[in-house]
């Protein structure tokens, strides 16, 4: 049993890391893989999973706009934030039915795991254990949560800035992304102005890279 029940309309911070710091995401391809599989069990099931799904029909290959056709049915969480890293996982979600959190992790960590073991030739778990959930209490909590989990490459010296990482929703936030591209879904829990945010959270990375060194020094 969960030490933070996980109950329905409430809103969650959701990660899980790798095995013995095993990195999961080699490549834009591993990327992409896991952004999929997040969009594509964001709602209920099809009858069919991924694997079947995105296999290509002749020399097509889907994109984001072939799960716009597809998902007509009901979505079990709404994805506020996301940011994947080479060894880990960021996700705030929203839980719109009963398990739909638990539902949903089972399904993308299982989906993702059989993919990478049979693409690396690999056997055994890939994830750590059980994904961690934190109950998002506040809007404020909430705004400043986003922002952590955009300056994660950031803080890990992958990037200079949010922006020139790919695999985040931080463009989303900035509007950069077409509306049919887009993952997430915010605008009735966050009011965010692109230029303001952006200055909220790139006036943050140094502090953030400094916490970083500082809880790197404690834990040695």
């Amino acid at each position: 049993m969960r030490k933070v029940p996980i109950v329905t309309d409430e809103t969650y911070h959701i990660f899980n890391k790798s095995i013995a710091g095993y990195i999961i995401f080699n490549n834009e391809e591993e990327f992409l893989r896991m952004l999929n599989v997040i969009r594509f069990y964001q709602r209920e099931k099809y009858g069919i999973n991924f694997s079947k799904f995105f296999r290509p029909i002749k020399t097509k290959k889907k994109s984001f706009s072939d799960f716009v056709n597809l998902q007509n049915k009901k979505k079990m969480v709404e994805i506020i934030s996301y940011c994947l890293m080479p060894t880990h996982f960021h996700l705030i979600l929203k839980e719109l039915v009963d398990s739909g959190i638990s539902t949903f992790m089972n399904n993308v960590e299982n989906s993702y795991s059989r993919y990478f073991n049979l693409k690396h030739n690999r056997k055994g778990p890939l994830w750590e254990g059980r994904f961690k959930n934190v109950l998002v209490k506040t809007d404020e909590q909430l705004i400043h949560l986003t922002r952590y989990i955009h300056l994660n490459p950031a803080t890990a010296y992958l990037v200079r800035t949010p922006e020139e990482w790919p695999i985040s929703s931080y463009n989303e936030y900035l509007l950069k992304i077409s509306e049919s591209e887009r993952i997430c879904k915010y605008d009735d829990t966050l009011s965010t102005e692109p230029i303001f945010y952006r200055r909220f959270v790139n006036d943050r990375i140094s502090y953030q890279r400094e916490l970083a060194k500082i809880k790197d020094l404690l834990l040695e």
